[in-house]
């Protein structure tokens, strides 16, 4: 297993063609991510690593697959494991067994712009009283990476500049505080992959609704697409109440750093 550097990132293209994921194209772009491969000069098999998920494609029975399942990459202590072909989805559970947590994730078709910009604009100005909307700058920058619950508004960015330069963002306020906020979670060229999280104490205020509003507007101000992808119902409900059409549902791995360092050594002894 090798980690390609920028140069030879193209050669692993024709392992993802034609899946429809915006975390992939940002790797492949040189935007923003990692890939790893079987090998550097005729890649049969590769792993693009973006945030805390990764995706596998290509050949599973290739040499140097089992070392791509159990490379561990993830900004935090759990990462989502995607795989492109039932074969990889048989070898991650022959090398993590019981360790990966076989979930359900959703996908949100990328129809372009489809969006209603007045229902938007209603939904964007719809903060309850006593809450305000601002754009993630660095002064939010900063603030939201000392705050775990949302974090991976800004985690994937290289500084508050970077951020500032290639990311897009808005966080409602309440009482001086960040309680919910939808930012970039990721960026490719043409696009970002969108991140939405309320705190847990200001749900059910349409909090979420307002601020992810005024994040589509700026990306479609911006000739940006929003892209989303679902981590369940209630987030394919608030895809559609913006204007979003679900897709289909598909298969991830949750594996923790824990798990991989375990089952990595199991391996090797």
């Amino acid at each position: 297993m090798v980690e390609l550097n920028k140069e030879q990132i193209p050669r692993i293209s024709p392992l993802y063609e034609g899946i429809q994921e915006t975390l992939i194209w940002g790797c492949l772009d040189g935007s923003m991510g990692r890939a790893f491969a079987d090998n550097a000069e005729h890649p049969k098999a590769a792993q693009i690593v973006s945030g805390d998920f990764c995706f596998l494609a290509g050949d599973s029975l290739a040499p140097g697959a089992k070392e791509l399942i159990l490379n561990f990459h993830a900004c935090g202590d759990c990462m989502f494991i995607v795989p492109y072909g039932e074969n990889w989805a048989s070898q991650i559970e022959k090398v993590y067994g019981a360790r990966a947590q076989r979930i359900t994730r959703y996908a949100i078709h990328k129809d372009g712009d489809v969006f209603d910009r007045e229902h938007l604009k209603r939904l964007s100005k719809s903060l309850p009283q006593g809450f305000c909307m601002t754009p993630i700058g660095e002064k939010e920058y900063e603030m939201i990476l000392q705050e775990k619950w949302c974090r991976d508004f800004c985690g994937n960015f290289l500084s508050s500049k970077d951020y500032v330069n290639r990311g897009l963002g808005f966080v409602a306020w309440h009482d001086g505080k960040i309680v919910a906020g939808a930012s970039s979670y990721t960026v490719y060229q043409g696009g970002i992959e969108i991140e939405i999280v309320t705190h847990e104490n200001y749900r059910q205020r349409g909090l979420a609704s307002a601020c992810g509003a005024a994040l589509i507007l700026a990306c479609l101000q911006k000739g940006l697409y929003p892209s989303w992808d679902a981590a369940n119902l209630k987030s394919v409900g608030l895809a559609k109440k913006l204007g979003y059409h679900y897709d289909r549902e598909y298969l991830a791995y949750c594996v923790s750093r824990d798990a991989a360092a375990h089952s990595k050594k199991s391996l090797e002894s």
